[in-house]
């Protein structure tokens, strides 16, 4: 991404969840998606509810609106951190709401060794490089929803660049090698998350920040109500402002330093996964309480955003 291209963050009210995230496809979305596949990543990482995971509310409209932008296949696929995989999502409701819709889910651990991409270490902080699920590769739009979240084991903050480890292998099949420990024991933690993101695209991503954690993390916190849904199309920008909006509500993990120098950012950043700087973030409200949001992420941002 070069110096002079600028990215949108829209941001609108949560009161009513169905209307924001419509309100935000039509303002930011994808357009005509006619027979399209769509790999879509939640954020189920345990079995924990909102905003621990993606709330059910989310998901429903999501899904519905690529429906009804013509969209072909909907695959979520997912593998929690926390819990098997499948049983998180079977009480969360999942495959429930899954079977109501029409679209497919994905356990990633249960996947076969040919269903996985093997990224090679070179340029990464992982050791012998990670492996990434074919379904955000193959898909022809990958969508992601995520949550606005403080992470008390390394993270510092987990959005939609922390999002993306859901979409990697703990351990392929037939090897004991864990790439979870690997990362979680790192140092480098935060420069590893950044770089999956480098591995695979993403289209569109909606952040629900309804509720977040201010601290604590990712399964469970002191909770908040910044009373917003977020979108963007650029994970970078998205996660900037996500972080602005932690920062102005005393998240402790975040309080020092440049919103752009924190790890996962910066390594993005220069990853090509997003923009670089506030300077290259275009906040975009769309009603009152969005507007209003705008001049406190202005603040943490310290300089002109909207």
């Amino acid at each position: 991404m070069s110096p002079e291209d600028t990215s949108q963050v829209f941001l609108t009210g949560s009161s009513n969840r169905d209307a924001a995230v419509r309100s935000l496809f039509e303002h930011a979305g994808l357009g005509d998606l006619s027979g399209k596949t769509v790999a879509l990543k939640a954020n189920f990482n345990s079995a924990d509810t909102f905003p621990a995971s993606t709330h059910p509310d989310t998901l429903r409209v999501t899904v519905t609106l690529l429906k009804e932008a013509g969209a072909g296949e909907i695959t979520l696929a997912e593998r929690s951190g926390m819990g098997d995989t499948r049983a998180n999502l079977e009480q969360l409701g999942v495959f429930a709401l899954a079977a109501e819709l029409g679209f497919k889910v994905v356990v990633l651990d249960e996947e076969p060794v040919e269903r996985w991409a093997h990224v090679r270490p070179g340029g990464t902080h992982w050791s012998r490089g990670f492996y990434l699920s074919k379904v955000f590769l193959e898909a022809d739009v990958v969508v992601q929803t995520c949550c606005l979240k403080t992470h008390g084991y390394g993270g510092h903050f987990t959005m939609s660049l922390k999002n993306s480890v859901g979409l990697v292998a703990r351990k392929l099949p037939g090897d004991d090698y864990d790439y979870m420990h690997e990362l979680h024991g790192s140092p480098s933690q935060r420069l590893m998350i950044a770089e999956i993101n480098a591995a695979y695209p993403v289209d569109f991503v909606i952040m629900d920040a309804a509720k977040a954690f201010v601290d604590g993390g990712p399964d469970k916190g002191t909770a908040v109500e910044p009373g917003l849904m977020l979108a963007a199309k650029d994970r970078v920008a998205l996660d900037a402002v996500g972080v602005a909006v932690l920062k102005e509500l005393g998240a402790s993990s975040l309080t020092g330093g440049p919103v752009f120098e924190l790890e996962q950012i910066r390594r993005a950043a220069e990853l090509g996964v997003g923009i670089g700087s506030p300077a290259g973030v275009e906040l975009a409200p769309l009603d009152d309480l969005g507007r209003a949001s705008c001049r406190s992420i202005q603040l943490a941002f310290g300089s002109s955003v909207c």
